[in-house]
């Protein structure tokens, strides 16, 4: 089975077109299973609302939510220590520290500079 966890900024790309929208939308769809915060929902609904997309509008792709029923407090700790990161993007990477528990075993997609930079020291692949 395939699996990769997916930040906002992808479903965004892909949603609208952007010129990395499309390679990301081949290699998401090859993925048995995508992962995501339910932060992601909230995200890419209110870009759609500023686009004049109805609010209802159906999200891109087959997703899982991650829902951690616990603090993320070490994970967060975690991520913080390999790089500083805004909210939204710090919350992602830890749920997918969360989910995967092992970086190497989950890839992360993401098309966040920052986000990415600090993914890789993570050891999440790509």
């Amino acid at each position: 089975m395939t699996a990769a966890y997916v930040d906002t900024s992808c479903l965004v790309a892909i949603a609208f077109g952007e010129p990395e929208g499309e390679v990301l939308a081949r290699r998401l769809v090859e993925m048995d299973r995508l992962f995501a915060s339910n932060l992601l929902e909230a995200e890419i609904r209110a870009t759609f609302m500023r686009e004049s997309i109805p609010a209802d509008h159906p999200l891109p792709g087959n997703l899982t939510w991650v829902l951690p029923d616990r603090s993320l407090g070490p994970e967060l700790g975690i991520v913080l220590n390999a790089g500083y990161l805004r909210g939204a993007d710090l919350w992602h990477l830890a749920c997918a520290l969360y989910l995967a528990g092992n970086p190497r075993d989950l890839p992360f997609v993401t098309l966040g500079e920052q986000q990415e930079v600090v993914a890789r020291k993570l050891g999440f692949p790509g």
